[in-house]
């Protein structure tokens, strides 16, 4: 067999790389092998490690509000690159500006690494404008929606109290703020301060400010702890960022459901906040607000001096004058007895005149009862009674009458004549007691004119009805004869009497009894 020529050694080396000179196979590696989720876990460690703590400077966008968890997911981006945030639900219940799409703002967080989209993003801890531009920008856009709810409009203004007698202030219990108010106060007028002890810059201020006034407002007036009559809300000067809690939308709301007139002394004159817009009055510093909230007393003292004065003086000058008046009407009035001459001669003239219609009056009143009694007699209750029963029971049998034809006709007919017949038949029986009821009124007004016109109704005014033994009436003082037996009828009974004496008294012939016999004859004169 022929023996197969052989190669140098330097030529032995293959084509394949991997294997070794000679071509064995390589031996293995010493790299440990990683899954996945562990080099992504790795990474995740790795990058929180390097960047514990950053901040971020960026525009917001893909902002679309909190997610149904309640965190906030939206990116941070500049001209070259983007980043992924996110915001804890905790964490974004406690930030004081809250993100918006298109604002430029600096965020504060950690690096951290989401694992299920191989991605690396900021979990953001605070958030803050990029600048006073960013933030006067903000601000701006808050104060025009502020403003379109009608909020800093001047009819929800109140009007301070004149002199209150409790002052409610809001502030920093530690700063010079509530020092200049207390001083201010003693100065023009010392009043009873209520301090409400707020943090007026960080985080949690517009919080405690907005709890402040609504606790105010919430005090019951008549409870252990006065209500104020006006609440001052002050604070010192400061930068925008500084002043920047006054600005809050809580803090406006409150301020405007404020029931209190409310009064703000935010920073210098100069500095402006969204809570001087909403308050009922602005005040240039804290204690340009004491200053609008109290009088000065002395000022007050001297001009009560100064009015009672004028007022002493004007009672005086009053009464000068009408002690003159006086004076000058005594001269022109006559004496008193010229005074009352004519009244006293109307007097007499108006009595005469009086005595004569009385008179008349009388007399008129006894012709007509004597119309009315013969009236009466020729319609007497019971006749007028029976001509009414006859009639309605005339009516009664018709009706009746007509109400069993019409039953009689409404069995042939269909259902809607049925209809119409019961409420004819309804119509049928009102007419009837309405009759009945007219007819029982008459009757009952023909009764009350009985017993108005009777002789009874007279005995009530205090007269007495005299009869003999027959009971026959004795109108005139000659049909009594001595030792006749009487009866004496009086309102409320009868009594027995007896004549005595020898003749019967002749009735007395006064000019004014022979005037009234001849009027009215038959001595109708004596009745009253």
């Amino acid at each position: 067999m022929a023996k197969r020529p052989t190669k140098p050694a330097d030529e032995t080396a293959t084509d394949d790389p991997s294997l070794p000179i000679g071509g064995a196979p390589a031996p293995a590696s010493n790299v440990p092998e990683l899954s996945v989720s562990e080099l992504a876990n790795a990474l995740k460690r790795t990058v929180e490690d390097r960047f514990g703590h950053v901040r971020v400077r960026g525009e917001i966008t893909n902002y679309r509000g909190p997610h149904s968890s309640g965190h906030v997911y939206f990116c941070l981006k500049d001209q070259n690159a983007r980043l992924d945030a996110v915001i804890w639900k905790t964490t974004f219940l406690r930030l004081r500006v809250k993100p918006q799409e298109g604002l430029e703002v600096v965020a504060t967080g950690k690096i951290t690494t989401f694992p299920g989209k191989s991605s690396y993003q900021i979990v953001i801890d605070t958030l803050e404008p990029a600048g006073a531009g960013a933030l006067m920008a903000l601000l701006d856009e808050r104060r025009k929606r502020l403003a379109a709810e009608g909020l800093f409009d001047a009819e929800r203004k109140k009007p301070l109290p004149f002199l209150p007698a409790v002052v409610g202030v809001v502030t920093s219990p530690t700063g010079a703020v509530i020092r200049d108010i207390l001083h201010r106060l003693l100065d023009r007028f010392p009043r009873r301060v209520i301090l409400w002890p707020v943090r007026v810059q960080g985080e949690s201020c517009a919080a405690e400010v907005a709890a402040a006034i609504e606790g105010f407002n919430a005090l019951p007036p008549d409870g252990p702890i006065p209500r104020p009559d006006v609440l001052i809300v002050a604070r010192g000067g400061g930068s925008l960022e500084d002043l920047f809690g006054f600005n809050e939308e809580i803090v406006v709301r409150a301020a405007a459901a404020s029931a209190i007139p409310l009064v703000s002394a935010i920073g210098h004159e100069t500095d402006t906040t969204l809570i001087d817009f909403v308050a009922d009055l602005r005040a240039p510093t804290p204690t340009g607000a004491a200053e609008k909230c109290v009088p000065v007393r002395a000022e007050l003292i001297e001009q009560t001096a100064v009015l009672a004065r004028r007022l002493s003086g004007a009672e005086r000058r009053l009464l000068d004058s009408n002690r003159r008046h006086l004076v000058s009407l005594q001269r022109v009035l006559p004496a008193g007895p010229q005074l009352l001459m004519h009244p006293f001669q109307r007097s007499d003239r108006a009595g005469e005149r009086l005595r004569a219609a009385l008179r008349r009056a009388l007399d008129a009143r006894r012709l007509r009862l004597s119309h009315l009694s013969h009236v009466l007699a020729r319609h007497s209750p019971q006749a007028e009674l029976a001509r009414a029963s006859e009639r309605l029971k005339g009516l009664h049998a018709r009706l009746r009458q007509g109400l069993f034809a019409r039953l009689a006709l409404a069995r042939r007919e269909a259902d809607g004549a049925r209809r119409r017949l019961d409420h004819a038949e309804q119509r049928l029986r009102s007419a009837y007691f309405r009759i009945i009821a007219v007819g029982q009124a008459r009757l009952d007004r023909l009764d009350q004119l009985r017993r108005t016109l009777g002789y009874e109704s007279v005995l009530t005014r205090g007269f007495a009805l005299v009869r003999d033994e027959r009971g026959t009436v004795l109108r005139h003082t000659r049909d009594v004869a001595p030792g006749m037996a009487m009866t004496i009828q009086f309102a409320d009974g009868s009594v027995p009497a007896r004549a005595e004496g020898d003749a019967p008294p002749e009735p007395p012939s006064s000019p004014r009894h022979k005037r009234g016999k001849d009027k009215t004859g038959g001595g109708q004169g004596t009745l009253f």
